[in-house]
């Protein structure tokens, strides 16, 4: 099952609105299939490793498989059935998939067969791997990963909001991992004019795991040659804009290879868990939100935070810098009733706070 997890992991950002799911087919002892959910959701997890194992050879063997096989007729065949087809004696799942056209389903046909069925074998790890898909299925909205770096007094830029250097390299790296693994990326017109980020990953040879990028931006006035606009036919961008917004600034966009989504911002305002549930109904199950400080106090005000990741900078700023929380004290994050710290670890000179939902 270990192993099963973390073939799953593979998938992450990439599978979307699908889980990422990982599976491992084993008999006498031997693994004879592998198999993880390919990009774009298909083919599943349980079908890719049946496909590995030779003709026949899934007779009488054991799959391992980090969410219960699916039973509904989708864009494929259900899972389940491609099991039994296959004669496989017994199915070990981490958890059962909350999605109400399998909820059990899966596992019931299987059992119908007479193929002995377990749940259960690392369901905590299974369920953060599957947080989005869970928190999708069940919320209505992706689950909403925040990263920050503050400095060591607690900023996050200089005074004027200019940028300054708070990690370092090994603290960007990780950063790109995280970005990999996200479906989308969330920051507001700030930071776009503040820093112009390009949002991507930029690891070598993993440019292509860049998720889409989503930019607040009632008005819809951001620059048209800042990075996440020029770049759009390279990396996906989604602009939310007001529904008050100009037709004339949306086709300009739309032009630029932009994808615009309208919510309601009475006085500029957007309501975010209205925002959350748009981003969920086009299959984000995954956020990661990078903006600055106006939009990170704003989802923490909204209780919309289901895991923090906080880079601490060895150094400070000073009295006049940018404080990480807009109107707020960062402790009202670190300290947040509803999130607790699991895990903390340098990163170079740097270190990484993670803290979760409770």
């Amino acid at each position: 099952m270990q192993l099963a997890l973390n073939l799953g992991r593979r998938g992450l950002g990439r599978t979307w609105p699908n889980p990422a799911v990982g599976c491992v087919l084993v008999k006498d002892g031997i693994i004879i299939g592998r198999g993880w959910t390919q990009p774009g959701g298909r083919p599943h997890a349980e079908t890719e490793a049946l496909k590995q194992a030779r003709r026949g050879q899934a007779r009488g063997a054991t799959l391992y498989t980090t969410l219960e096989p699916c039973s509904h007729q989708g864009q494929t065949p259900p899972c389940a059935d491609a099991l039994i087809a296959a004669g496989v004696a017994r199915v070990v799942s981490a958890m059962e998939d909350p999605n109400p056209e399998v909820a059990g389903q899966g596992h019931a046909r299987l059992r119908d067969r007479n193929i002995a069925v377990e749940v259960g074998l690392c369901e905590a790890e299974a369920r953060l791997a599957h947080a989005g898909h869970i928190r999708r299925i069940r919320d209505g909205r992706p689950h909403v990963m925040l990263k920050m770096a503050v400095s060591s007094d607690g900023k996050i830029a200089a005074g004027g909001r200019k940028r300054v250097e708070i990690t370092g390299e090994a603290a960007r790296e990780r950063v790109f991992q995280m970005r990999a693994t996200s479906d989308a990326i969330l920051v507001g017109k700030g930071t776009v004019l503040a820093d112009d980020p390009a949002l991507t990953c930029r690891l070598p040879g993993m440019e292509s795991w860049s998720p889409v990028r989503v930019v607040l931006n009632a008005k819809m006035n951001v620059p048209l040659a800042s990075a996440v606009i020029a770049t759009a036919r390279e990396t996906p961008s989604w602009l939310v804009g007001s529904t008050a917004a100009s037709t004339i600034a949306e086709e300009v966009l739309r032009g630029k290879g932009v994808e615009v989504l309208r919510a309601e911002a009475p006085d500029g305002l957007f309501d975010l868990q209205a925002v959350m549930k748009m981003l969920a109904g086009r299959g984000i199950t995954r956020l990661m939100v990078e903006g600055g400080a106006s939009v990170a106090a704003a989802l923490l005000k909204a209780d919309l935070i289901d895991e923090v990741l906080l880079f601490h900078g060895p150094k400070p700023i000073g009295d006049d810098g940018l404080g990480a929380l807009d109107g707020l004290p960062l402790s009202a994050l670190t300290q947040a009733p509803n999130l607790h710290l699991v895990a903390s670890e340098q990163v170079g000179e740097d270190r990484l706070d993670h803290l979760v939902r409770r």
